[in-house]
């Protein structure tokens, strides 16, 4: 609650009137059995002034009635309006906060909790906080009111009426708190359900060409359902407990009236109370026991808003595994990047070193080529310098300072980096394009497409780079998404530029043609190039070859023909596979 309360304060001028008027409300509803009251003992019976049928009276009253009513539906009214405005400000707080902590987590946070979960938490979970913050605000609190005012008005017509009261809220509380605690555990349990759900939902839209490639549409279904109906069951769970609570409340609260009646019968007879006055304790009695019915509804989904809040909690308590130091990043050196000793671990599974033992200088304005098979580490290593993750041992350097001591932003805008899959917005090409620099004029967005071979098939588009990109490019093939991204990564200018396979999905003659016009436009740019393709590489000033996680030889195409087996063996593979016609 301490998490609500804070984001609370910053809107207690929406948060304080709502229940004031409520307040209000409340109490003008609580005036109403009494009038009513007056019209049947003094309108109908004409007990003080044996004016029976005194239909003055009776008009007049009504129309007190009436006022009362409007003015405590606008009194109403204007609760609901400040407790939604409360509800939605508080919401919209909550949502920057627990999305702002979300970008700030680490590669290995994001999997911990996951993207389904992760959506799940920022869309459902804060829906069901603001939902509690509203009812809370509204109906949590008038329920409070009728409960404890219509108590009082009760025992001021008579005492006895106590004995009913004493006799029925003990047992109301007693189901209450019983249904309530049973369903409270499950509702945890049905956002996990929730999370899962959507994380089907998730793979299947953003796989689903391969979906359909493998034909595994009918798995696929099956996962589904079984993910659906888990959370359907969950949901029954709780709906089973609750739709035995409410005719049970029910039952209480209709012998407690048929005991007010009878009650109130005993003391007309004996000239205790009057016949008006047993009406509005039935009104009163019905009304208290009602508010307790209502707050344990409201109980239920308070319960289930906690749940969520303690799972936004959870991820706004959770500290950043990277964080930056306090370096801004001017050095005179620019571009240079140093691995010492460096070894790495993934986090969680058998701890097995993916990188062991490296040593490796990239000088400025140099171009290093990585190339090693699948799985040898290339990426991970060059995921070291932004840091998307921290060496388990030993340093990385840029421009002779320790990664580390840099402020993130800093070091990350010493860089630009260029993924094989490539990460596109649904937005425009233009759009897309200058996400790597903010402010970058129409020029050099043109000739960061050129220097990427992306500007022929943009400008031969209908709307040229104005274009509309589907979402995760689906109107793209896989090299033209490859060259808009290049594209971002060239456009940004920094002194390191990287490309992770980034070239994978492109002909020779087009990768070629792309890094002679990057050496010729950025020679000044740190460049480091991951391959599986010789072809790719042969071009680098040295070739740095991964092995099982370790530099076996970092050379030139030449030297490393000569003197690395691994290199050799790699070359005649790819030249017996067609690699001669590139050569």
């Amino acid at each position: 609650m301490k998490g609500i309360l804070k984001y609370l304060k910053k809107y207690w001028f929406f948060a304080l009137p709502a229940p004031l008027f409520m307040f209000g409300e409340v109490m003008l509803d609580l005036i109403q059995p009494r009038l009513m009251a007056l019209i049947v003992d003094e309108g109908v019976l004409g007990l003080s002034n044996n004016n029976v049928g005194d239909l003055n009276l009776i008009m007049n009253t009504g129309y007190k009635m009436i006022g009362l009513v409007a003015l405590g539906g606008c009194l109403g009214i204007l609760s609901g309006i400040f407790a939604n405005f409360c509800g939605q400000y508080f919401a919209n707080d909550i949502r920057k906060d627990v999305f702002k902590k979300i970008m700030s987590f680490s590669f290995e946070q994001t999997d911990k909790f996951s993207t389904g979960s992760l959506v799940t938490r920022v869309t459902n979970d804060i829906s069901q906080v603001q939902g509690m913050v509203i009812q809370t605000l509204r109906g949590f609190i008038r329920n409070i009111l009728i409960f404890a005012g219509g108590i009082v008005y009760l025992l001021k017509l008579d005492l006895g009426f106590g004995v009913v009261v004493a006799c029925a809220l003990p047992l109301v509380a007693l189901c209450v708190v019983f249904f309530v605690s049973k369903a409270t555990p499950v509702f945890s349990v049905l956002q996990k359900k929730l999370d899962w759900l959507n994380s089907v939902v998730q793979e299947n839209v953003a796989g689903l060409r391969v979906v359909k490639a493998f034909v595994r549409e009918g798995y696929e279904k099956e996962r589904f359902k079984q993910a659906n109906d888990e959370l359907v069951d969950t949901n029954l769970r709780v709906m089973e407990l609750f739709s035995y609570m409410s005719p049970i409340l029910n039952i209480i609260m209709n012998i407690s009236v048929a005991a007010i009646i009878y009650a109130g019968s005993i003391r007309v007879k004996a000239g205790h109370i009057t016949p008006g006055n047993v009406m509005a304790a039935i009104t009163y009695i019905t009304q208290i026991l009602h508010s307790v019915m209502m707050m344990a509804m409201i109980i239920q989904n308070l319960s289930r808003g906690t749940a969520s809040m303690r799972r936004l909690q959870e991820v706004l308590d959770t500290n950043p595994a990277i964080v930056g130091g306090g370096f801004d990043g001017d050095t005179e050196i620019k571009g240079k990047i140093e691995f010492r000793d460096v070894s790495f671990s993934y986090p969680g599974g058998n701890r097995e070193e993916v990188l062991s033992n490296i040593n490796l200088t990239i000088y400025p304005g140099e171009t290093l080529g990585l190339l090693g098979a699948t799985g040898s580490g290339k990426s991970t290593l060059v995921s070291l310098v932004p840091r998307f993750y921290d060496p388990t041992e030993g340093s990385v350097l840029v421009d002779g300072i320790d990664v580390r001591q840099y402020r993130l932003n800093a070091l990350r805008n010493k860089i630009a980096i260029s993924l094989q899959k490539s990460e596109l917005f649904s937005a425009t090409v233009r759009e897309n394009i200058s996400w790597g620099r903010d402010g970058a004029s129409d020029k050099e967005i043109e000739e960061a497409a050129l220097t990427a071979r992306a500007s022929g098939f943009i400008e031969a588009m209908k709307d040229g780079y104005d274009t509309k990109v589907a979402e995760k490019g689906m109107n793209l093939s896989g090299g033209q998404k490859q060259r808009i991204a290049i594209s971002r990564a060239v456009l940004k200018g920094t002194e390191i530029l990287i490309f992770d396979d980034s070239t994978s999905a492109l002909d020779l003659k087009t990768e070629a043609e792309l890094y002679d016009a990057l050496k010729k436009n950025h020679s000044d740019s740190t460049k480091i190039i991951i391959a599986q393709r010789i072809a790719s590489v042969k071009g680098a000033d040295r070739i740095a070859v991964i092995d099982e996680g370790r530099i076996v030889a970092c050379d030139t195409h030449e030297n490393l023909l000569m003197d690395c087996e691994i290199y050799q063996d790699i070359y005649d593979s790819q030249m017996r596979t067609g690699g001669e016609l590139h050569g």
